[in-house]
C-alpha cells in the first residue's frame, strides 16, 4: 500500500501538490477500500467455478426411502407367501382325481352309462372351476412379481444410488448405507426372480392341466349328447357277433378304472353335500329320540295302566333299525343330485336293514327268496362295472335279468303291503318286469349301457317300494304310540279326532312315498335333471293375461300360502287347549278370546303374503278393489256376498260334498258347492239351490262332519224294582259289539223321570255316521229286547 502511494506521488504533477495532495489522498483511500471489498466476491466466484456441483440431500434421501420401501414390500410378500404350495398341492389332488376318470373314459370296449358320464362331468366342472381360480390368482401373482422385479432392476441401475471412489459430493457421506442398500436390492432381485420362475412354471402347469381337462370334458359332453341322440341305437355288436374271449387283464383294468372313477365321484359328492347329510342324520336322530322317549314314558306306572300292553311289529323301545330304515328311505329327498352309485349303495344298506327288520316276519320260502334277491342285487352292481362287448359278460347279465324276473313274479307279489295300496304296488311290479325284459332285448341288440340302466332301475325301484311300505308302517306305529300317550295324559291328541288324524297322516306319508320313489326312479334313469329343468322352466316362464304378467310358480306359491294359512288358523286352537271333540262329561272348554284375534291375524298375514308371492302389483290390486267397490255400490251386494261366501266355504270347509246338513227347515245331502250357490238333495229326492250367503249367515248343522261324533237317543221305561246297574251293563255290552257305534265312547244312561211303579231312562249312543243312525238304533233295540228277556227285565 505504501509503494502504491509512492508510485502515485511520483506520477502526480507538481501542480497538484500542495492543496490538492490532501484531496487526492482521500480519493485514493476510498478506491483502496472499494478494491478490498471486491476481492472476496471474486475469490468466492472463482472457487465455485473450480469445485464440482454438489447433490441435493433431499433427492438422495427420497431415492433411498423408495428403494427401502421396495425391499420391505418384497420381504413382506415373501413372508406371506404366494400360495404356491397350496396351489401345487391342490393341482396334485386334481390330477389324482382326474386320472381314474381319464382312464375310465379312455378304456377300450367300455360302455359308460349316461348317469356316470354326468357324474364325471360334475367332477370335471369342479376341477375346471378350481383351475380357473388358480390360473387367475397365479397370473395376478406373476404380474406383481414382474412389476417388483422391474422396480428392483430400475433401482439397481440408478446412478444416484452409486458412489464412486473419487466422488467428492454429499453422496460420499451415505456410501456405507448405499452399499448395503445395493446388496439388499441384489438379494431381493434374486429372490423375486426365483419366485417369478416358480410361479411361471406352476402357471404353465395349471394352464396345461386346464386344457387337458377341458378336452376331457368336451369328450364327455359329446358322449352324453350322442347317448341322448342315439338312445336306442346300437353301441356294441349284436350278441351273436360279440367276441367270446374275455381276458383277465382287461377285466382287472376295467374294474380298477371303474372303481377308482366312482370312488372319486363319491368323495367329491361327500365333500360337497355334507350339510344336507348332516340335516338328514339330525332328523333320524330326532326320530330315534322321539320313539325312545315315548316308550320310556309308556313305562311310567301312571300311564302304563291306562295304555295297557303295547304290541308293535315295527318299532322297539330302542328303535335302532327303524331309525336306520327311516334315514335310508329319506336319503333321496335330502340328496336329490346324488350319483347313481350312491343310490345303489343306500339301497343295498336298505336291503340289509330290511333283512334284519323282517327276518322274523318272513316265512322260510319268503326269506330264501329275499336273500336270493340281495345276492342278485350285489352281483348286478358288480356286473354293471364289467359289462362290455364280451359275449360271456353279456350272457351273464341276461341270466341276472331272468333271475330278477323270477323273483318279481314269485316273491314280491306276496310282500306285506298294508299301507301301500295295490294301485301303487301293481304298476310298480309291472314296470319292474317291463324294464327287465327291455334290458334283455337291449342287451341282445347291442345297447348295453341302456340295458344296465334299465336293470338297476327296476331292481332299485322294487326294493325301494318295499322299503317305503315298511317306512310308512314304522312312522304310523310311532304316531300311534304318540297318540296313545297324548290321549292318556290329556295332551293335544286328546282334543282331536284320532281316526281322522291317522287317515290324514297315512295319506301324507303315501304322498311322500310316491314322491320319493319317483325321485329315485328318475335319478337311476339319468333323467332327473332334465325333468327338473323342464318343470322349472314351465314354472318360471312369464305369462300374461291382459295387462297382468305372472308365472305358474307365483300361482303355486299363492295357493300353497293360502292353504297353509287356512289350515293353520283352523287348527291353531289346539295349541291353546281348544278341542275339536264334544266333551264327554258335558263341560265346555273355556278358550281365551285372544284366539279369535290370532286367527284373524293369521288370515290377514296369509293373504298379504300370498299376494306378495303371486307377484301382483299393489297398484293393479288397488284398481281391482276400486272397481269392485263401485260394482258393490251399484247394486251387486248380494252377488258379491254369495261369491265371497263361496270362497270362504271352499277354504274354511264347514261341510263337504256328500255331508248331511240341516239348514232352517231343510235337511239333505250336499250335492255341489258352487261359486255363487250350492245344491242340496233332500230325503224326498228334491234338489234345493241355496245361496252361499245363506249357508254362512244362517244356523247350519252338519251331521256328518269328520271332526266330530254323532249321537242317537232313545227312551226306555222299566219297572221301579229293576236293577239299573244291570241295565247299564247290558246296554254297554251291546253297544260295544254293534257295528256303527263308537267303541271308544261308552253310551250314557241317564234317569230322566221316576213314577210310582216305573223309571224312565234316556240312552245316548255315539255313532260314526248319520246314515247309519236308523240301522244302529234298530239293531241295538232288537238286541236289548232279547237281552232284557233273558235277564227278566220288564219294560213298561
Amino acid at each position: 500500500m505504501i509503494s502504491l502511494f509512492v508510485m502515485l506521488n511520483q506520477l502526480t504533477p507538481s501542480c497538484c501538490r500542495g492543496a490538492v495532495v490532501k484531496r487526492c489522498f482521500l480519493s485514493f483511500l476510498l478506491s483502496v477500500f472499494v478494491l478490498l471489498a471486491a476481492v472476496p466476491v471474486v475469490a468466492q466466484d472463482s472457487i465455485r467455478d473450480n469445485v464440482p456441483t454438489q447433490t441435493i440431500p433431499d433427492t438422495l434421501l427420497f431415492k433411498i426411502q423408495k428403494a427401502q420401501s421396495v425391499i420391505t414390500e418384497i420381504k413382506a410378500a415373501n413372508k406371506r407367501g404366494y400360495g404356491v404350495a397350496r396351489v401345487r398341492a391342490g393341482l396334485a389332488d386334481v390330477k389324482t382325481n382326474i386320472a381314474p376318470v381319464t382312464a375310465d373314459i379312455n378304456a377300450q370296449n367300455k360302455a359308460i352309462d349316461a348317469k356316470t358320464l354326468s357324474n364325471y362331468s360334475l367332477l370335471l366342472n369342479d376341477a375346471l372351476d378350481k383351475l380357473s381360480n388358480w390360473r387367475t390368482t397365479l397370473s395376478k401373482t406373476n404380474n406383481d412379481l414382474q412389476s417388483r422385479l422391474d422396480r428392483v432392476v430400475a433401482l439397481s441401475n440408478d446412478s444416484l444410488l452409486t458412489v464412486a471412489g473419487n466422488d467428492t459430493t454429499d453422496r460420499k457421506l451415505y456410501a456405507d448405507q448405499l452399499s448395503g442398500l445395493r446388496v439388499q436390492l441384489q438379494e431381493a432381485g434374486t429372490r423375486t426372480s426365483a419366485q417369478l420362475d416358480t410361479v411361471s412354471r406352476l402357471l404353465a402347469d395349471v394352464s396345461g392341466t386346464y386344457l387337458n381337462i377341458s378336452a376331457l370334458q368336451t369328450n364327455i359332453n359329446e358322449r352324453v349328447q350322442k347317448s341322448n341322440e342315439n338312445a336306442f341305437q346300437r353301441e356294441s355288436p349284436y350278441i351273436w357277433d360279440a367276441p367270446a374271449s374275455l381276458s383277465a387283464s382287461s377285466v382287472q383294468e376295467v374294474l380298477t378304472s371303474s372303481y377308482q372313477g366312482q370312488n372319486k365321484i363319491l368323495k367329491y359328492f361327500f365333500a360337497s353335500s355334507w350339510d344336507n347329510r348332516f340335516l338328514l342324520i339330525l332328523l333320524s336322530i330326532g326320530f330315534f329320540v322321539w320313539v325312545f322317549t315315548n316308550f320310556k314314558k309308556a313305562n311310567n306306572p301312571a300311564l302304563s295302566e291306562k295304555l295297557g300292553e303295547l304290541q308293535y311289529e315295527n318299532i322297539r323301545p330302542i328303535p335302532i333299525v327303524a331309525s336306520l330304515i327311516v334315514l335310508l328311505n329319506l336319503t333321496p329327498l335330502f340328496e336329490p343330485n346324488s350319483p347313481s352309485l350312491y343310490i345303489e349303495l343306500t339301497q343295498f344298506l336298505l336291503l340289509v336293514a330290511l333283512t334284519v327288520h323282517l327276518w322274523k316276519r318272513f316265512s322260510k320260502e319268503d326269506l330264501r327268496m329275499w336273500l336270493l334277491n340281495v345276492a342278485l342285487y350285489v352281483l348286478l352292481v358288480i356286473t354293471n362295472t364289467l359289462v362290455g362287448d364280451s359275449l360271456i359278460m353279456r350272457l351273464w347279465l341276461i341270466v341276472l335279468n331272468v333271475g330278477f324276473i323270477y323273483i318279481g313274479v314269485a316273491f314280491f307279489k306276496r310282500l306285506q303291503r298294508r299301507h301301500i295300496s295295490d294301485r301303487i304296488i301293481r304298476p310298480v311290479i309291472r314296470l319292474y318286469l317291463v324294464l327287465q325284459l327291455l334290458a334283455i332285448v337291449l342287451n341282445v341288440f347291442g345297447r348295453i349301457s341302456l340295458a344296465q340302466t334299465f336293470a338297476i332301475t327296476a331292481v332299485v325301484g322294487l326294493v325301494q317300494i318295499t322299503g317305503l311300505g315298511v317306512f310308512i308302517e314304522i312312522v304310523l306305529e310311532a304316531l300311534d304310540l304318540q297318540i296313545k300317550i297324548s290321549t292318556s295324559s290329556a295332551g293335544i291328541f286328546s282334543r282331536v279326532n284320532v281316526e281322522h288324524t291317522r287317515r290324514s297322516f297315512k295319506k301324507g306319508l303315501a304322498f311322500v312315498a310316491v314322491a320319493l320313489w319317483l325321485l329315485v326312479f328318475f335319478i337311476n334313469l339319468g333323467i332327473a335333471d332334465g325333468i327338473f329343468n323342464f318343470i322349472y322352466q314351465i314354472l318360471i316362464r312369464p305369462r300374461s293375461f291382459g295387462s297382468i304378467s305372472f308365472t305358474l310358480s307365483n300361482l303355486l306359491s299363492f295357493s300353497v300360502i293360502v292353504y297353509l294359512a287356512s289350515l293353520l288358523q283352523k287348527n291353531i286352537g289346539l295349541l291353546f287347549g281348544e278341542s275339536q271333540l264334544p266333551a264327554a262329561n258335558g263341560e265346555i272348554d273355556q278358550v281365551s278370546s285372544v284366539l279369535a284375534l290370532i286367527r284373524l291375524v293369521i288370515i290377514v298375514a296369509g293373504v298379504f303374503l300370498a299376494v306378495a308371492a303371486s307377484g301382483i302389483s299393489i297398484d293393479k290390486l288397488t284398481v281391482v278393489l276400486g272397481a269392485l267397490s263401485v260394482g258393490i255400490g251399484l247394486g251387486m251386494q248380494n252377488i258379491v256376498s254369495n261369491f265371497v261366501s263361496g270362497i270362504i266355504l271352499v277354504f274354511e270347509k264347514p261341510f263337504r260334498i256328500g255331508d248331511y246338513v240341516e239348514l232352517a227347515d231343510k235337511k239333505g245331502r250336499i250335492r255341489d258347492i258352487g261359486i255363487r250357490s250350492s245344491k242340496m238333495i233332500t230325503s224326498q229326492g228334491s234338489e234345493v239351490i241355496i245361496p252361499n250367503g245363506d249357508l254362512l249367515s244362517n244356523r247350519l248343522v252338519n251331521w256328518t262332519s269328520s271332526d266330530t261324533y254323532l249321537k242317537t237317543e232313545f227312551t226306555l221305561k222299566v219297572s221301579a224294582d229293576t236293577d239299573l246297574q244291570a241295565i247299564k251293563e247290558i246296554i254297554r255290552k251291546e253297544t260295544s259289539e254293534i257295528d256303527g257305534a263308537i267303541k271308544t265312547m261308552p253310551p250314557d244312561v241317564v234317569v230322566t223321570a221316576i213314577g210310582p211303579d216305573n223309571v224312565e231312562l234316556k240312552v245316548v249312543v255315539w255313532i260314526s255316521s248319520i246314515y247309519s243312525e236308523a240301522s244302529v238304533k234298530s239293531q241295538l233295540l232288537q238286541n236289548l229286547l232279547s237281552d232284557f228277556k233273558e235277564a227278566n227285565i220288564k219294560l213298561v
